[in-house]
């Protein structure tokens, strides 16, 4: 089961929609559905994925145009199912940054093992869990103990910026919405509490940047969120 795996599904054929999802569900997917570029954008930024199903001929906007649009902000494994059979078209969606090409009609069964292949991706890319520590010039977290060390110096944080730090260092290159981590780190996302989210952020920033004013670690994306610089 998949149950921390969210799933964007960008595709305006109901059918298709409903046959996948169907089946998604079954295997412990999330699944949030556009049937529009612009709406695809919006639920990417509000829900950070971490697999986008795509077709490439949306009713607004070329799907080429839309991996290009993510592929500024994200890694995040992108596999095109489509009806264009051309090699050309398959050799263009892979050019701008999709990780995989399918043609529809497919079977369900091909679809999840592709699946399969990019959370493995996903997993290798973004889950430190799989090392037991992690350092980035001065910063270093030891994540089996669970302990922050500064220029040598353990600093104290509390749980929830802990959770917080490693969140963004498992993502990191990959902007966050505030949304994205109010869900992640509390459970919730209602608007007002993104006031909190800037206190937790500060905090954090204090204690491990040099100059929190200027911080070389959790960059500001103004209006949408986070992100911890990629190495």
């Amino acid at each position: 089961m998949e149950d921390n795996i969210i799933v964007l599904i960008v595709e305006d054929d109901k059918y298709i929609v409903s046959f996948v999802t169907i089946y998604l569900n079954d295997e412990g997917y999330r699944i949030i559905v556009a049937g529009t570029g612009k709406e695809a954008i919006s639920l990417f930024y509000a829900n950070n994925p971490d697999i986008i199903l795509l077709d490439l001929g949306l009713p607004d906007v070329d799907g080429l145009k839309l991996i290009k649009q993510i592929r500024e902000r994200s890694n995040v494994p992108i596999i095109v199912v489509s009806a264009r059979e051309e090699e050309e078209e398959k050799i263009k969606a892979l050019d701008c940054g999709a990780d995989d090409y399918m043609t529809k009609p497919f079977h369900i069964g091909e679809l999840l093992a592709r699946m399969r292949v990019a959370q493995r991706k996903l997993n290798r890319i973004t889950n430190p869990d799989n090392v037991d520590s992690f350092t980035c010039e001065n910063l270093t977290v030891d994540y089996s103990r669970g302990l922050v060390y500064v220029d040598n110096k353990e600093v104290h944080l509390t749980p929830m910026e802990f959770r917080l730090l490693k969140l963004l260092i498992a993502n990191r290159g990959k902007v966050l919405t505030h949304n994205f981590l109010l869900n992640q780190i509390w459970g919730y996302s209602e608007t007002a509490d993104a006031k909190n989210l800037r206190v937790f952020m500060a905090s954090l920033r204090r204690k491990i940047e040099r100059d929190p004013a200027n911080p070389r670690f959790i960059l500001t994306q103004i209006g949408i969120g986070y992100r911890f610089v990629d190495e």
